[in-house]
């Protein structure tokens, strides 16, 4: 099969989600034609997903698309963006026809969910990668930052940790389980963005929970303090991996107030630093565990 026809093929297995009412030009042209609401400021993102670093490299397609749609739409969901569109880069080792369409069937899914539109994309003979650009909106000023974290603001998670940390521990990829489910199967929390609107900062908790929490605080030059006996575990999951694993693409936020669907971990203090349980979290030369796609 050449490029041209494959091209073709994907933009058919998109299906639905290759329009949207708010794209006035799609797939197919040199360039997509996307219409913005009328004073909103645009938000957007870019993620690379790669064999052996974000998904195992035997996983299905479907599943890979499915997984890497979601982990990149979740930074619109931690912003309180209202997700729009999308543009996917991908790079395949060879003209695979049934690969290349079930990892669409993954990508569709994942969209349709977020209420997004895949608009446009490149596609190119190298080795396996997957690159998103995703795009929402807020009205402007309005988008939830890392940097506006405030003293005694509580510290709050929006679901249960650690399922696709210990699916990755525990090896379970080839196992029906809930942890597989956690890893292949996360759901980028879109659906919190009028929740976001009572927060202070918010984080998308996909490089581990207190990495991300690290991030907010050195961006609000603020610390906080952590008491781990809260911190909700995903059944099957050890509380080592609900705090330090990743992947869960929950949202992490600070806000004067318990917001609804959320559980307090802790709360934000004017001394710098990360504690847990009255310790320090942070090693002698400032790092916390966590993922890191170039430590040593």
């Amino acid at each position: 099969m050449d490029e041209f026809s494959l091209i073709d093929d994907i933009v058919s297995g998109l299906g639905e989600v290759a329009r949207a009412v708010w794209v006035d030009v799609g797939p197919g042209d040199d360039a997509s034609v996307v219409r913005v609401k009328p004073g909103a400021s645009v938000v957007s993102s870019i993620d690379t997903f790669s064999p052996g670093v974000h998904f195992p490299t035997q996983a299905p397609a479907e599943w890979v698309g499915y997984r890497s749609f979601m982990g990149a739409a979740s930074d619109l969901a931690a912003m309180g963006a209202q997700p729009r569109y999308a543009l996917v880069a991908l790079s395949l080792p060879d003209a695979d026809s049934r690969y290349a369409l079930a990892l669409c069937e993954g990508l569709a899914e994942a969209a349709s969910l977020c209420g997004m539109a895949i608009c446009g994309g490149n596609l190119t003979r190298a080795p396996l990668s997957i690159t998103l650009s995703v795009h929402g909106e807020v009205e402007p000023g309005q988008a939830v930052l890392r940097s506006t974290a405030q003293v005694d603001d509580l510290v709050q998670v929006s679901g249960r940790l650690g399922g696709a940390a210990a699916c990755v521990r525990l090896n379970q990829f080839e196992v029906a389980s809930p942890l597989r489910e956690a890893y292949f199967r996360p759901k980028a929390r879109v659906d919190l963005k009028e929740t976001l609107a009572q927060a202070h900062a918010s984080i998308d908790i996909s490089d581990g929970c207190l990495q991300d929490l690290t991030h907010i605080l050195r961006a609000s030059r603020l610390g906080a303090e952590v008491d781990s006996r809260a911190v909700p575990v995903a059944d099957g999951a050890m509380l080592q991996d609900a705090l330090w694993g990743g992947d869960d693409y929950e949202l992490l936020v600070t806000a004067p107030d318990v917001l609804p669907g959320f559980e307090v971990i802790g709360v934000v203090s004017k001394a710098p630093g990360l504690r847990i349980d009255g310790q320090e979290a942070l090693s002698s030369d400032g790092a916390i565990k966590g993922y890191d796609h170039f430590r040593l």
